[in-house]
């Protein structure tokens, strides 16, 4: 089982605190929502969570079967997407998908093609990934998450360039492969994050 514990968390730059006394706990099978307006802090918080970014104050630990992880280890328990997150453009589909699942393990019980047919990318397995639309980016930037073995999973902005289509996608995902998941969603729009059972407002942790 893993949790997740930011205890007086906080994040400056410069002279301005982005967020301060931040306290929250995850664990594997909640789903957690952090709302705000844009600008407010969400996505740095993401990526402080991922461990990309070090907090300026208080402490972030990772637990993984009672015992605590290395931060360093922290990037082979969780996935992310988001959109400051670039894929290599350079490679197909199926070349990004074996190269992706050399570092990740896919959930249990499903293939490759499989995965690719869910994300409604079968004609474009072949393809460049820089020749894709904003869309297919991002629903293959979801599919990495909900189909790679991770006990983590970070969303910031799950449906960004995703059609009215792609949000039920995106909901599906949630009801069908989130399993035992512990599930973080950054956002502002409730069709992203209305299923979570805990909702915290990043505004409350700034100074006043």
């Amino acid at each position: 089982m893993l949790s997740v514990k930011l205890e007086g968390a906080g994040k400056k730059f410069q002279r301005e605190w982005i967020f301060k006394n931040l306290n929250l706990a995850l664990t594997q099978g909640s789903k957690t929502a952090i709302i705000g307006s844009n600008g407010s802090g969400k996505s740095t918080l993401i990526k402080c969570l991922s461990s990309q970014m070090p907090l300026t104050n208080g402490k972030l630990s990772f637990i993984w079967k009672k015992k605590e992880l290395a931060i360093e280890e922290v990037y082979k328990y969780l996935t992310i997407s988001a959109p400051y997150l670039d894929l290599p453009e350079e490679f197909s589909l199926k070349e990004f998908l074996n190269f992706h699942f050399k570092f990740k393990s896919p959930q249990e019980g499903l293939n490759i093609q499989q995965l690719i047919e869910i994300m409604y990318l079968e004609n474009a397995v072949n393809k460049p990934i820089n020749y894709f639309s904003s869309g297919m980016k991002q629903r293959l930037k979801l599919g990495l998450c909900f189909f790679s073995d991770s006990p983590l999973m970070l969303l910031d902005e799950p449906t960004s360039n995703l059609d009215e289509r792609g949000i039920n996608w995106y909901r599906d995902l949630i009801h069908q492969y989130s399993g035992n998941k512990c599930i973080l969603i950054a956002s502002n729009d409730k069709r992203e994050f209305d299923f979570c059972e805990e909702i915290v407002s990043i505004e409350d942790y700034k100074l006043k």
